[in-house]
């Protein structure tokens, strides 16, 4: 049986954060691997400045390139609609019934949980990981899960650093023409400025949902 985390978003574009959430996932909970789970159409909000989920795909990839423990899935890529964690579970448990899935997510979207589509199935499909951050404490995380039935027994914290990256932040600082480095992969800053992506004039989407 494997151990695998699942690191769901949209990726736009994946960061360091982003990754250091999957290192610190896998060492603290002792998983065998981390996947970076991309969507096609995200259930509950906009993805701005959309260069396309191809491009979107590539950068992941990139990103995971140089790490063993990390890879890409397109369970949410290729199919239609908004993707829904409860499918997306259902799916890769379908794929792989032997593996013992881990849903990856920070605080809010834990919190969040109850408004989620059959959130009973998600926490029956999957461990709910939650990174640890300042702005929501683990109480109140427990607290709010409290009605879920299996919440008490699927649901685990890791620490994160704080990191102040956010893909928003990212783009921004590519418009405005300021440097990225050190706040992406090197292969993923290479990616966005040959393909010139989140430039002040937005390039033609490549596919997905602009």
């Amino acid at each position: 049986m494997a151990r695998v985390g699942l690191l769901g978003g949209t990726f736009n574009p994946p960061h360091l954060g982003h990754l250091v959430c999957a290192q610190e996932a896998c060492d603290q909970l002792q998983l065998g691997r981390v996947v970076l789970v991309p969507t096609r159409v995200p259930p509950h909000k906009v993805v701005h400045d959309d260069p396309g989920v191809a491009h979107r795909v590539s950068m992941c990839e990139t990103a995971a390139a140089a790490d063993p423990r990390l890879e890409v899935s397109l369970v949410d890529v290729r199919r239609d609609g908004p993707s829904y964690t409860v499918d997306t579970l259902r799916l890769l448990h379908a794929d792989a019934p032997g593996d013992e899935l881990t849903f990856i997510v920070g605080g809010d979207m834990a919190h969040s949980l109850p408004t989620w589509r059959d959130p009973e199935a998600v926490l029956a499909l999957a461990t709910m990981a939650v990174a640890a951050r300042e702005r929501i404490s683990r109480e109140a995380i427990v607290e709010g899960l409290a009605g879920l039935p299996g919440a008490a027994e699927r649901l685990r914290f890791f620490d994160m650093p704080r990191m102040d990256i956010s893909s928003s932040l990212i783009r921004a600082r590519v418009a405005a023409g300021r440097p990225v480095r050190y706040l992406v992969p090197d292969g993923v800053r290479a990616y966005i400025e040959r393909e010139r992506l989140y430039a002040a004039v937005a390039p033609t989407p490549v596919g997905g949902h602009a």
